[in-house]
């Protein structure tokens, strides 16, 4: 007897879906793929007993060195980087080097935010000397009672814009000197809210929350303006006394320093030509130089972390689009540069790479002695 259609039809279509599931079952997902060829290079054995020739996966670190608080395995994206949200309740720190000055910087991604999500729990494990805080979006001074009882010595740079940029220097010393400007920048409004120097007896300390050359570089021309006064600014100032600059500079200056280099070059804010050969040239006034032997005999400048960790690929900003901080795709934008004379005088620098959530940057410390 011949069956009706849908007699015939519907075991058709169960015997597919069947089939379906069972494909996606067994063809697992690339973090099963991920997991068993770890468990297969550790864990499978020839018949010899001896150790398979499958290659080796190395599994995620078990912390991340960024001279703070340990997070657990499970903690960590694929490539090494923390996947944390939030701050951790509780937060140890090293204790500062004897005879040394601890500075530390944040890019808060707005202060007034900032404080709601564990501001104040990292500023009183850090207990910097002297703290640097970026991108405050702050119309006036704030008062701030963790930074109040810490810093005697508070310096704001107020962006002419309301609720943009915004730079400020917390400081358990005194500056003898502060400016808020850049030397011979046409345009004073695109300067306002971006830099406080401040000198000292024995160094300038210079912080930044550099232009950003937008998105589509629609802003581009205006960052290579900034770089080109700015760089001549630092050898200004380097030329008579030794330089610390510190903040965030907007810029990846090596493919080491952002995840997917290739696909973002020459496309994405803060990784072009233009942008790291200006930052190539402000650390070495030689490279790439056509001007005077003057300018190429030049003081160079040292980006410390990297100098300290010339192979590691640890970031400071996760974007919270796209679930960065879960993928662990990241950019190194913040960061301490000082004149190379200075160098030995450093005893660590690192990023709190665990110090994630109340701003999508985390923030850059850097311990120096002989100069306060």
């Amino acid at each position: 007897m011949k069956l009706p259609i849908r007699a015939r039809i519907i075991p058709f279509i169960l015997n597919r879906r069947i089939n379906i599931c069972n494909y996606q079952r067994i063809m697992p997902s690339n973090r099963q793929i991920a997991t068993n060829k770890r468990k297969a290079s550790e864990d499978d054995h020839d018949e010899a007993g001896s150790t398979s020739n499958v290659k080796k996966v190395k599994p995620p670190p078990k912390s991340i060195k960024s001279g703070g608080a340990s997070t657990t395995r499970e903690g960590f994206a694929e490539n090494g980087q923390p996947t944390n949200k939030t701050i951790p309740t509780e937060i140890h720190f090293p204790e500062k080097n004897a005879d040394s000055v601890r500075i530390a910087s944040w890019n808060v991604s707005g202060l007034a935010a900032s404080l709601k999500k564990g501001f104040a729990s990292y500023v009183e494990a850090e207990e910097a000397d002297i703290l640097i805080l970026t991108e405050t979006k702050t119309n006036e001074e704030t008062t701030v009672e963790v930074l109040k009882k810490r810093y005697p010595h508070k310096y704001w740079a107020i962006a002419s814009k309301k609720g943009y940029a915004g730079t400020a220097v917390f400081s358990k010393f005194e500056a003898l000197s502060v400016t808020k400007d850049l030397p011979g920048h046409p345009d004073e409004s695109a300067v306002s809210g971006r830099i406080v120097t401040l000198e000292f007896e024995k160094f300038y300390l210079i912080a930044t929350y550099v232009t950003n050359a937008g998105q589509n570089l629609k802003t581009l021309k205006e960052k290579e303006t900034w770089n080109e006064h700015f760089e001549q600014y630092v050898r200004d100032l380097d030329a008579k006394k030794p330089v610390i600059w510190v903040g965030d500079v907007n810029v990846a200056p090596t493919e080491k320093d952002l995840t997917h280099a290739k696909r973002n070059w020459n496309k994405t804010p803060g990784y072009t030509e233009s942008e790291t050969k200006a930052f190539a040239r402000i650390l070495d006034p030689s490279f790439e130089s056509k001007e005077s032997k003057e300018k190429e005999n030049s003081q160079k400048l040292i980006d410390v972390w990297r100098h300290l960790h010339p192979d590691d690929q640890h970031y400071t900003y996760f974007s919270y689009r796209f679930d960065c901080r879960s993928k662990g795709l990241g950019w190194r934008l913040d960061m301490f540069v000082l004149s190379e004379r200075l160098l030995d005088n450093v005893k660590m620098c690192e990023i709190r790479s665990e110090i994630y959530g109340a701003s999508d940057h985390c923030p850059v410390v850097m311990e120096i002695s002989g100069l306060l």
